[in-house]
């Protein structure tokens, strides 16, 4: 017996009516992503500003001031203290009212005329690695241009060097996130759709009137998928309406590009939630097997951390993870304006996984009703 449109269609109608019979599942399931997504892009941001800034001047010089205004001139540091002591600055630091201390050393005005080379110290609050490594790395910039700015004589330019940021000319990190939490939500709103749903029908006992029915196992499955992918769809063009015109994030590419991409996508999520509903036999066991698989695929998907600085072994785990890919493809689509013919490994990738997981999840449910 071949599979039957017209019984793909009734189960369709039954789990969109299953979905929504709730009155708040509409919120939950179109509101929810929209505030998830303002929380991550405003939350989520690795850019340092108002960094406290803790000062120790012994040499009191007009030099000497000259440079901690320009620290204090940028957004990057706020004083939230002075002294001419040592001991204040390590007590400020290790209380941690300031994360980053700078003392200037006496004479510092006399050696920067003489041309003897100023001696200054910068101390970082190590606590937090990325905020002190951004905080040292604006530090060493101010002081390398107020370097330049006081020199006595015009230096050799050996070296012409200018630095250009492309895609993120302003090297804000919301812009690189943003893109990103698309893809975290949509599987997030894919697994929990669908890792309940063969379990629900176990549960609530109506799995063995569907068995009995004409219904294959095949077409079981496409009919509790379909109404997820058209709901993660319409997530996916809220969340990237959102994403355009709140955060301002630029769109380079083509939605021909991304919505292929997508679908692919929201398949293999979809495939891994019904592969997780047929291996769970409550919904509780659903509901954490679910957070055992969505916790790595994010850690593991570059969202956090850049693949290339994981170890070797775990960079190749990641190539088995579909929101790696994804998250190339999104911010590349974004940020870059590239497409299918630029980004072809991960959209084979994807498909792969996509279809091998929903062919493992309809095997498996025909195990488990057997």
């Amino acid at each position: 017996m071949g599979m039957s449109r017209l019984r793909v269609r009734e189960v369709v109608r039954k789990e969109v009516h299953q979905m929504f019979r709730d009155p708040r599942m509409k919120p939950l399931v179109f509101v929810a992503p929209i505030i998830q997504l303002l929380l991550f892009g405003y939350a989520v941001n690795t850019d340092i500003v108002n960094t406290a800034l803790f000062v120790v001047d012994h040499d009191r010089s007009v030099e000497s001031r000259r440079l901690v205004d320009g620290f204090t001139s940028t957004v990057y540091f706020n004083k939230v203290g002075e002294s001419n002591r040592s001991a204040d600055l390590v007590d400020a630091l290790d209380h941690g009212t300031a994360v980053v201390g700078l003392e200037i050393a006496p004479g510092f005005a006399a050696d920067m005329k003489a041309g003897r080379g100023a001696r200054v110290q910068v101390l970082v609050d190590g606590t937090n690695s990325n905020t002190g490594t951004i905080a040292q790395g604006y530090a060493t910039r101010i002081l390398r241009e107020y370097g330049v700015r006081s020199a006595q004589a015009p230096l050799p330019e050996a070296v012409d060097l200018r630095v250009r940021a492309w895609y993120n000319a302003e090297l804000q990190s919301r812009v690189y996130n943003v893109p990103a939490v698309i893809g975290v939500l949509l599987l997030l709103m894919c697994l929990l759709l669908t890792a309940l749903a063969v379990v629900r029908e176990r549960e609530m006992g109506t799995l063995d009137q569907l068995m009995v029915s004409p219904l294959q196992p095949a077409e079981l499955m496409l009919g509790k998928t379909i109404p997820v992918a058209v709901v993660g769809l319409i997530d996916l063009a809220l969340i990237t309406i959102v994403a355009v015109f709140w955060f301002h994030i630029p769109f380079r590419g083509s939605l021909f590009d991304l919505l292929p991409a997508a679908l692919i996508y929201i398949v293999a999520g979809l495939a891994a939630g019904l592969l997780i509903s047929t291996i769970s036999r409550t919904q509780q066991e659903a509901f954490m097997t679910m957070f055992l698989f969505i916790l790595p695929a994010i850690i593991l998907s570059g969202f956090f951390y850049p693949i290339s600085s994981m170890p070797l072994p775990f960079q190749w785990l990641t190539l088995a993870n579909p929101v790696r890919h994804f998250l190339e493809i999104v911010r590349g689509t974004f940020l870059k304006g590239t497409g299918i013919i630029e980004l072809w490994p991960q959209y084979l990738a994807l498909a792969l996984m996509a279809f091998g997981g929903l062919w493992l999840a309809v095997q498996r449910f025909k195990r488990s009703v057997a």
